[in-house]
């Protein structure tokens, strides 16, 4: 018997593309949620053109996309509007990330979903917010990573800024707004009513400020947080560390650094002038660092400097590539790497589902679609079309299909 999932029954109209929004999404389809996933014809979503490494089958969208379905429509079509009307009288939730104003100029906008069906909730999902002088701004990840000061906290600070190759912002933009529309699928259950949210990866960046934001304005200025490089910038030790045969990331600062003096058999440091604190420490960061980098290299290697740190307690882990996190046995073991099937790419791993139930798995055998797939089974089953108004959509140009 198929496994009971915690969302079904929950009903999305997905008209996002890239990564935050299928971001949201795609958390919602593997809880067992249906997700329609709209696209526009011919191409649609534009991932479908990257990372198109076997049979022309985009990974990037299979890893974005699995247990959604596809419902491919040539929107500048009015039967197609008609269409998506009819679709959000069925639905829920409708998950949008076009730039601000573009649903309302579809014809979608909250008021006419409202009308539609009154307790929808539209979660709309921009780089800079739906209001503000920069809202109407087109934008990507790094786009409001700069704005929101996190691009300037990151890298040498004897050099330039640099960008961190991972969808950082997307990501958790993406969780934020599955977190927004858990809790107004909550409020409507409560009260009835349905919910616009304005989900912003300029917030969900902002919000990610642990130190940097109150140190500036408590300090009235004096303290003008930037980037560390290796090494933060308010606590140590606490960096990247080199090792004979890699890097070692260490975090000994506070009540850390007494495990890590014994670690080293340097128990007289623990109270020394020197090193009593962290700002004292962080006063030596270059001495403090050739101290504990000369130690490191008197290990073979970084495994056997981890296993010294780990018996004193010392918080600390192995810089790993890529390539040693897909190999890695935890992250098999756990199911953060997972390897997935997918029926014209073949076998390739992405990483793992991340919200995890106890007692339920985590990583199904799900499948993601191809191009329109679900056209015939959506509007059939959801919309009560028949096979002769289906062909007769299709025969129009209405709906379009293909594999790849």
């Amino acid at each position: 018997m198929a496994q009971e999932q915690i969302l079904e029954g929950i009903r999305i109209l997905d008209f996002t593309r890239a990564l935050a929004g299928p971001t949201c999404t795609r958390l919602f389809a593997e809880m067992g949620a249906e997700v329609i996933k709209v696209e526009s014809a011919p191409a649609g979503d534009l991932t479908r053109r990257v990372s198109k490494i076997r049979n022309e089958r985009s990974l990037y969208f299979v890893q974005q996309s699995l247990n959604k379905k596809s419902v491919c429509l040539d929107l500048r079509k009015p039967e197609s509007l008609a269409l998506l009307k009819d679709l959000v009288k069925q639905c829920d939730v409708v998950v949008e990330n076009f730039k601000p104003g573009v649903i309302d100029e579809m014809g979608l906008g909250f008021e006419t979903l409202q009308a539609l069906k009154p307790d929808i909730i539209l979660c709309s999902i921009s780089a800079l917010g739906q209001s503000g002088p920069l809202s109407a701004k087109p934008g990507y990840d790094y786009i409001a990573q700069a704005y929101s000061g996190v691009t300037s906290m990151i890298g040498d600070p004897h050099d330039a800024p640099s960008l961190p190759l991972l969808g950082v912002g997307d990501v958790m933009t993406g969780v934020h707004a599955a977190f927004a529309v858990a809790a107004a699928l909550l409020y409507r259950a409560r009260t009835g009513r349905g919910k616009h949210l304005d989900i912003a990866l300029l917030d969900a960046y902002y919000h990610c400020h642990e130190v940097n934001v109150h140190q500036y304005s408590g300090s009235h200025g004096a303290i003008k947080p930037t980037r560390g490089g290796r090494h933060l910038s308010y606590v140590c030790p606490a960096g990247v560390y080199k090792a004979r045969d890699g890097y070692i990331t260490i975090m000994a600062f506070l009540h850390h650094w007494a495990d890590l003096c014994r670690a080293m058999g340097r128990e007289d440091l623990i109270d020394h002038p020197d090193y009593k604190d962290d700002p004292t420490r962080l006063s030596r960061l270059e001495p403090l660092t050739a101290m504990i980098e000369a130690w490191l290299a008197g290990f073979p290697g970084k495994d056997e400097a981890i296993a010294q740190l780990e018996h004193f307690g010392v918080p600390c882990a192995p810089v790993l590539s890529v390539e040693e996190t897909v190999n890695h046995p935890h992250h098999i073991a756990r199911g953060t790497v997972r390897v997935i099937k997918d029926k014209l790419a073949g076998e390739f791993a992405i990483p793992g589902m991340p919200i995890r139930v106890m007692g339920m798995e985590a990583n199904l055998d799900f499948e993601a679609p191809t191009l329109g797939q679900h056209n015939a089974e959506v509007l059939g089953t959801v919309l009560g079309k028949s096979v002769e108004e289906i062909a007769a959509l299709e025969a129009g140009g209405v709906l379009y299909a293909r594999e790849v």
